[in-house]
């Protein structure tokens, strides 16, 4: 869908953080403005005041779900919510409560995000994953073994998981589908978030990514276009956190990289009908595939 060259078609950030205390509504509206027109918005973890019981993780998926609402009826946009346990409250509270008793707490919180998800009030397990900085060889063991555990409930329950790891390029990719495939779930409903700009089939290993399309991330996803064969989308992990203002990316980058990215495309010999077949499969098609879209 092209308008005067330009796109206007649907326009998804796949990885999105909102806080009531900052920014919130005016960051959705900045994102609409500029063009978007859905939000996967994803839990986000209060580090100063991390659960310590399951009740206490019910009450804070419950604040995100209530933002969700809250923005649809503002906005009358698409947002789909994301609910999961992130992998760093389970490393500090190793600290504070203990491995055994950090790990019980982050299993339950999982098993309380799949209820969610079951009853179609979230449609993603997420943030999952292992610490994305160097810990100790027992809670780096560790985290791997919570993974494949998670992995294998999220397999049980057909849904998708959105992963939170370290970037060590195409290895991570490799220890993540060898995961995958232990725990029976289909390597296309691992999504790794906050993913490098290569979407080569090579270098994915046949995970799902979404793109933190920061500069430079177009013209890398371009070049490596012809040898994907994975669903792919684009993130800004905006943080929405008054102590980083505008982190990770802001909310009119999705916007933005769509543009360029279209415009990228039809400068390398794609037609307007080619492009608006990839980015209505970024934006629409295939998240409905990974996405239990509510």
């Amino acid at each position: 869908m092209f308008q005067n060259g330009r796109w206007i078609g649907p326009i998804l950030d796949q990885h999105m953080h909102l806080d009531r205390k900052n920014r919130f509504f005016e960051a959705v509206n900045e994102f609409i403005i500029s063009g978007g027109t859905a939000i996967n918005l994803v839990h986000k973890p209060d580090f100063s005041n991390l659960p310590k019981t399951p009740s206490d993780y019910r009450k804070a998926y419950q604040n995100t779900l209530e933002m969700a609402t809250e923005v649809r009826n503002k906005f009358g946009i698409t947002v789909s919510v994301i609910l999961g346990p992130h992998p760093v409250a389970w490393e500090h509270q190793i600290h504070t409560m203990g491995l055994e008793k950090s790990s019980s707490l982050h299993l339950q919180a999982v098993k309380i995000a799949l209820e969610y998800i079951s009853s179609g009030h979230a449609m993603c397990l997420g943030e999952v994953g292992r610490p994305h900085y160097p810990v100790s060889d027992e809670i780096w063991d560790a985290s791997n073994d919570l993974l494949l555990k998670i992995m294998k409930l999220a397999a049980e329950a057909k849904t998708s998981i959105q992963l939170h790891v370290e970037d060590n390029g195409e290895k991570t990719y490799s220890d993540l589908a060898i995961l995958c495939d232990k725990a029976k779930l289909s390597r296309h409903l691992a999504i790794r978030h906050y993913a490098p700009a290569n979407i080569s089939e090579e270098f994915t290993h046949g995970l799902s990514v979404t793109v933190s399309v920061g500069k430079d991330s177009i013209s890398k996803i371009v070049e490596t276009l012809p040898m994907s064969n994975s669903y792919w989308g684009m993130e800004t992990d905006f943080l929405d956190d008054e102590k980083r203002p505008g982190a990770v990316l802001g909310p009119k980058t999705i916007p933005k990289r769509t543009q360029q990215l279209s415009s990228l495309l039809i400068k390398n010999g794609y037609s307007e009908g080619q492009v608006s077949e990839i980015l209505n499969n970024i934006h629409f098609n295939w998240p409905q595939i990974l996405y239990s879209i509510k």
